[in-house]
């Protein structure tokens, strides 16, 4: 079995593993009592380019408040090696991962907790496995309708082929510029805003036309660290452990993610287009570049069951950022709704 950089497992327990949907699946757990485990469980589901590591100092608050809590490696990432086929990174592997885990643990339900892509994969959860599902917690990335055009269709036309997720639909391209980039690529994307930053609109700052203000590999190529005065919110230790396993592992799991957007996008037609009767809480973060709070305006429309919280002066990187703001959030919502 692959083991974690020594960076990461000194702050994190010790993994577990277990072959789930033909993946060998690795996620780190916390908060059982001496009779095993007991309630229901929150289950971190991280972003990109992240690992179960972003979600460390909520395992250790959850351990502290007596939370069951497990934060999982998806497929693709960390020391969950993935499938070669890009079309196994859909939406219905995903998700059926996160069943798959249930299943193994022996429980019905969960508490669903997911930032940046594992924001969408958890909002989709209520739609695809509504049995399974307790509650959910989007953290920065909201709940997003269903566009009427493919979604790569739109962000073309807007945002040109640079922009950083049309071009990650190019086989090997993007990766092989990330992967011989690794200190780079987490020199620029781990930062805070700026205090001085203002409000951002997300995606709706790009104008048609325009060169594209996400161009984020060529913005890798081009980064010199001694010109950027954004802080990081890593220390050394954290650096290098997202550090030495993406030089371990490469980009290209989590990149697979993003190729199946019009794939998952194709198979959603007939799936609810509301969440109804669960409860749900959105946390976003005032700074953040890609995925700002008024992205998550519209969800009171679609969501019969919703709470909303900002996290004041945040970037995109939230419960890394601020985690004692993200910490009690999240467990007060779970006491709350849960108990």
């Amino acid at each position: 079995m692959t083991t974690a950089p020594p960076t990461l497992a000194a702050r994190m327990p010790a993994p577990q593993h277990a072959m789930i949907n033909g993946v060998d699946l690795h996620w780190y757990e916390v908060g059982k009592n001496s009779k095993g485990r007991a309630g229901v469980p929150l289950i971190f589901c991280h972003g990109w380019p992240e690992l179960a590591f972003s979600w460390r100092h909520q395992l250790t608050a959850c351990e502290e408040a007596g939370v069951w809590a497990i934060a999982p490696d998806q497929r693709g990432f960390g020391l969950t090696a993935g499938p070669e086929a890009v079309e196994e990174y859909d939406m219905a592997h995903l998700t059926g991962d996160l069943v798959g885990l249930l299943d193994h643990l022996g429980v019905d339900k969960a508490i669903w907790c997911g930032h940046d892509w594992g924001g969408i994969v958890v909002w989709q959860m209520p739609l695809m496995h509504s049995e399974r599902t307790a509650g959910v917690i989007g953290l920065n990335t909201p709940f997003m309708r269903r566009p009427p055009v493919d979604p790569i269709t739109i962000m073309r036309a807007r945002m040109g082929d640079e922009m950083y997720i049309v071009h990650f639909q190019k086989p090997g391209e993007a990766d092989a510029i990330l992967n011989a980039n690794v200190s780079r690529t987490f020199d620029m994307m781990m930062r805070r805003p700026l205090d001085i930053a203002p409000p951002s609109e997300g995606f709706a700052t790009q104008r048609s036309g325009d060169e594209s203000v996400f161009a984020l590999v060529r913005m890798v190529e081009a980064y010199d660290p001694t010109h950027d005065p954004r802080p990081t919110f890593l220390d050394a230790d954290e650096y290098s452990a997202f550090v030495e396993t993406y030089a371990r592992t490469g980009f290209t799991g989590g990149i697979n993610w993003y190729r199946n957007f019009t794939r998952n996008w194709e198979r959603s037609e007939n799936l609810p287009k509301r969440i109804d009767n669960i409860p749900c809480l959105m946390v976003t973060a005032e700074k953040d570049a890609v995925l700002p709070p008024s992205a998550a305006a519209h969800m009171p429309e679609v969501i019969g069951d919703l709470e909303t919280v900002m996290v004041e002066g945040s970037g995109h990187w939230t419960q890394q950022e601020k985690p004692q703001q993200v910490n009690r959030i999240v467990l007060d919502w779970v006491k709350q709704r849960f108990g």
